[in-house]
């Protein structure tokens, strides 16, 4: 079972994620964990940054690959809007949820004032995650959708009330209808 939280800076992704990860006894495979390598090495947006988030994921998709079946992969994501180097992106994880299969998609958000005192959180510096009010006031405004609106197995969630570990019970919930292993594709 592949599990991808997908949702713009500042929604609760790597909170949610990480008590997902354990209320399933799974795996979580965060996008800093990822990018923080590209991030550090090269500049952001270039072939080399690209080149090397490429590799990465391709490195941490093969080692997903070997887990046992039974044990679900918590991902966590920002891949909105049209751009090539998005769906590429998104591709990869839908190949990666169709060997893995039963690829759930949940697509997380919240209401702007929300997002926007998460987003100066301190604690997200860490983690080189952004902190800029303006990029949640952006993202909203834009509304780009988000990838994965055509899953088979999509929830939306708005955790704007919800404590981290509500929204993680949510979705365990929900995912735990779809079972795990090939013959749940």
């Amino acid at each position: 079972m592949i599990i991808v939280l997908n949702g713009y800076p500042g929604v609760g992704k790597l909170t949610i994620g990480r008590a997902l990860a354990e209320k399933l006894n799974g795996k979580l495979l965060d996008i800093h964990s990822v990018y923080n390598i590209a991030f550090a090495l090269t500049e952001f947006r270039t072939p080399e940054f690209r080149e090397a988030v490429e590799r990465v994921e391709e490195i941490a998709h093969g080692l997903v690959l070997k887990l046992p079946v039974e044990i679900p992969v918590v991902f966590t994501t920002v891949i909105a809007g049209d751009s090539d180097w998005g769906k590429a992106e998104w591709r990869r994880l839908q190949k990666l949820g169709e060997a893995r299969a039963p690829f759930c998609v949940v697509h997380l958000s919240c209401a702007l004032e929300e997002n926007i005192r998460r987003i100066r959180d301190p604690g997200r510096d860490g983690m080189r995650k952004p902190r800029d009010p303006e990029m949640a006031r952006r993202n909203q405004q834009q509304a780009k959708p988000l990838a994965g609106l055509d899953a088979r197995h999509l929830l939306k969630l708005d955790t704007t009330i919800l404590p981290p570990e509500e929204s993680a019970q949510r979705i365990a919930d929900w995912v735990k209808r779809f079972g795990s292993g090939p013959q749940a594709a």
